[in-house]
């Protein structure tokens, strides 16, 4: 495409990093989302960071992370985290706050898959309690954690959202 491409290292906190090729991916506002993502959004999903750590420093470092986007009356489409700083995942984000998380359903591969990429952020006071609500009320174990461990609230916000809806080739169901 004529276009260098920087290492996670060279892109400045002001570039627009939502500005990779279209081919895949679609601009938030022209997203419509097929019957088999629009559902219910899973509870888990894999966050993958640039990692930190010495031995893979600056690859891809992939997590398996519980997420909420509300109470299942409230979905907002915003995915909100639980996270302790003990976590390698949070020690990338604090280097290099941009990741991107992958949604899908396990038990059924023809269903959409969907990734959100974007700025990992601290929630501000202003939607601590909506947070709280979004995390407690999916994975209410959350709420006995450890206080040793420091966890806080972390939302995604979007910049790019890429959805495969393929449908597994039109498989026939089994």
């Amino acid at each position: 495409s004529g276009q260098t491409k920087k290492k996670p290292e060279q892109i400045s906190k002001s570039e627009d990093v939502s500005s990779a090729s279209r081919v895949f991916s679609y601009r938030m506002e022209e997203v419509k989302l097929p019957s088999s993502v629009a559902a219910p959004p899973p509870d888990w999903g894999h966050l993958a960071t640039i990692s930190t750590q010495e031995q893979i420093k600056g690859l891809p470092f992939g997590n398996i992370v519980s997420v909420s986007d509300g109470p299942a009356d409230n979905s907002t489409g915003v995915p909100y985290f639980y996270v302790t700083p003990m976590d390698n995942t949070v020690t990338d984000l604090r280097s290099f706050p941009f990741a991107s998380l992958n949604v899908y359903d396990p038990e059924d591969p023809r269903c959409a898959r969907l990734t959100l990429t974007g700025k990992m952020v601290e929630v501000g006071p202003e939607e601590l309690d909506f947070a709280k609500e979004a995390m407690f009320s999916r994975h209410p174990v959350m709420k006995k954690w450890p206080p040793g461990h420091n966890c806080f609230f972390m939302k995604l916000v979007l910049q790019q959202v890429w959805l495969q809806d393929w449908e597994y080739f039109k498989a026939t169901p089994f």
